[in-house]
């Protein structure tokens, strides 16, 4: 498992159809790795043993459903684009935790992962996998033909050396420290292919913190100080389909499909991945990219949003059938989108202030009127999880009574121009967010929240500096959402141990002992039921602490796409988040490019020729109301 989904950046809509060298012979014999490596490593340190236990059971699994096409193709190119540039290609690391990590990271497999469908467990680079009888112990059996990028051959002290990596101070990761102290013990390694990864802990979902990543120790080697300096635009080998091949830095980065990837063939990899290469360009005006989309430069366009879907999509390239629509809807975890309060400023350090703010954002006014209600008001951060959501929690409704209540309650009076004042303080707020096309839903906040004495001063700026600003905790209130993991993951956003420092995930600077213990807890139960009973007060606490002011949830994918972008019959997967997510391993890759469709489309167009217009509506998976 990636351990990664809660912890990057994401648009609150989907926005953009994606938006995460010399070959050499290497064989690491065991006299080469007691010789070579350091005493302080995680596989010194880590118990290196000659013998597995007895009792051992294997198992796999190759009969879950496939969910890829049989009649896709390899070949041709799939154009995208991104509305800024990374600050890095690290993925750990100051500046690292951006949106465009994850077309990295998911060109890195783990050892297993979670079948999209059917959330079994599936091979990635382990073949097999065995269980110890202490339920804080994973047995795997790597598959022999995985390779990274440059021909080195992935061995078990790759998985080792994940953890003297992700321990290093030198990466100047606090998050991947703590997780890889806490939550990992060790890694045993038994021979070149078959190794042991134990948890500090019993756990009730052991595979998903013990499936971790290799990390390629021969590229990396003793780390130090220089780290993050050194390795801020190299590109790093990896385990997955594709490979950052060509960047200029402003400009673009472009990936491409490896030639005879070892995984190509295996059962859930097979008929996906299929483009030969991926480019993004970097378009910093979102109508500049639908112009581009329009031509035919860009391949696909996300309509998620209403004005996209029912009247910009209203013209000859739709209606003539070049481009074609579809309305896919999904059954997964929702990103927690909302406007994230900064604790630390003044303003927000009265919690009958932050419940008053709460209450006046107008958001379902902006769904009804800026949204068409095609969205669903989002109640907390945590939807979607099944028993690990708690459902009571009901998000602030609009009310100017409430407001009046609490701001007089906490020593406000309203100004001549009606604005709340505290001594020389107004109810004055920046919300920094970074897409333009937003502007609309925040206009229709800025003038509810005047009717109940709140003044909303709206910061537009690029994805990467607004990101950059949240992660030194500049903001006053950030407009954005964070991604998903299948379970609640609280520590790095809600802990104190993340709080008043730059460069964590705790963005509101929530600082409160009862959260805290509640998430100590958590992160140490062994019982799926205590865990389940603690997530629930933990979200209710959240809830009470009122730093996290919830917006919307869309519960669908909606997209438009040059025919000749092809997707499987089923269309995607239940936790599909983007049809067209190129790199994906556990439900990305499933779409293809269609030369003969490409060459069809561009006569038709030459010779004016239209074909039936095309919308798809899937709700095989779609959420009961």
């Amino acid at each position: 498992m990636k351990n990664r989904k809660n912890f990057y950046l994401i648009l609150i809509d989907s926005l953009i159809p994606y938006p995460k060298v010399i070959t050499a012979v290497f064989i690491i014999s065991f006299f080469f790795v007691l010789c070579f490596i350091p005493a302080s490593s995680a596989l010194t340190q880590d118990k290196v043993k000659a013998a597995l236990p007895e009792g051992i059971e294997w198992v796999t699994n190759d009969i879950d459903p496939l969910f890829a096409s049989p009649n896709a193709v390899k070949g041709g190119t799939l154009r995208s684009a991104i509305l800024s540039f990374p600050m890095t290609f690290r993925t750990v690391g100051p500046d690292s935790n951006g949106s465009f990590r994850s077309a990295i990271l998911d060109n890195h497999l783990s050892l297993i992962n979670i079948h999209p469908n059917t959330e079994n467990i599936i091979p990635e680079i382990a073949t097999h996998w065995a269980f110890d009888k202490d339920k804080r112990t994973m047995y795997f059996k790597l598959n022999k033909a995985a390779t990274w990028s440059d021909g080195v051959p992935v061995t078990s002290y790759d998985f080792a050396y994940t953890l003297e990596f992700m321990r290093s101070e030198h990466i100047i990761a606090p998050w991947y420290n703590d997780y890889y102290t806490k939550e990992i013990e060790s890694v045993t390694v038994y021979d070149d292919h078959t190794l042991a990864v134990t948890s500090t802990k019993a756990q009730p979902d052991l595979y998903m913190i013990v499936g971790i990543s290799p990390t390629p120790r021969h590229f990396f080697g003793t780390l130090n100080k220089d780290f993050v300096k050194d390795y801020n635009w190299k590109i790093v080998p990896n385990t997955g389909p594709y490979q950052i091949d060509d960047f200029k830095k402003g400009k673009y980065v472009n990936f491409k499909r490896k030639e005879n990837w070892w995984g190509e063939n295996l059962r859930y990899f097979k008929n996906r991945f299929n483009v030969d290469r991926v480019n993004f360009n970097v378009v910093r005006d979102f109508n500049m990219l639908w112009e581009y989309f329009k031509k035919g430069d860009i391949d696909t366009f996300a309509l998620t949003m209403p004005n996209y879907w029912y009247e910009r999509a209203n013209i000859d390239v739709f209606n003539k059938g070049y481009v074609e629509k579809i309305w896919f809807f999904n059954d997964t975890q929702r990103s927690a989108s909302g406007m994230w309060l900064n604790e630390d400023k003044d303003i927000f350090a009265d919690k009958r202030v932050r419940v008053a703010f709460a209450h006046a954002m107008n958001v379902q006014k902006v769904i009804d009127n800026v949204l068409r209600g095609d969205y669903v008001r989002l109640d907390q951060a945590y939807i979607g999880y099944g028993a690990y959501t708690n459902s009571s929690i009901k998000a602030r409704a609009f009310s100017i009574e409430q407001v009046e209540i609490l701001m007089t309650d906490a020593g406000w009076k309203r100004g001549s121009d009606g604005i709340w004042q505290k001594d020389k303080m107004r109810f004055s707020v920046e919300v920094t967010y970074s897409f333009d096309e937003h502007t609309p839903r925040l206009v229709v906040l800025k003038e509810e929240a005047l009717k109940a004495g709140v003044e909303l001063r709206l910061q537009l700026l690029d994805g990467t500096a607004a990101f950059k600003k949240f992660l030194e905790k500049k903001h006053d209130v950030a407009w954005m959402g964070w991604s998903t993991g299948l379970r609640p993951s609280y520590w790095e956003g809600w802990h104190s141990d993340n709080a008043h420092k730059v460069q964590t995930n705790n963005i509101t600077n929530t600082d409160n002992p009862e959260i805290d213990k509640l998430i100590d807890q958590y992160r140490a139960s062994l019982e799926s039921k205590e865990r389940i009973d603690l997530s629930i007060k933990i979200q209710e606490l959240i809830h009470k602490q009122a730093s996290f002011v919830p917006t919307f949830m869309v519960p669908y994918i909606r997209e438009g796409y040059w025919r000749w972008i092809k997707l499987p019959e089923n269309h995607g997967t239940r936790k599909s988040e983007g049809l067209f997510d190129p790199f994906g391993s556990t439900a990305g890759g499933l779409f293809w490019f269609d030369k003969s469709v490409y060459d069809e489309t561009k006569k038709a167009i030459k010779d004016g020729k239209s074909f039936k217009p095309v919308t798809i509506i899937d709700e095989r998976f779609k959420m009961a109301d």
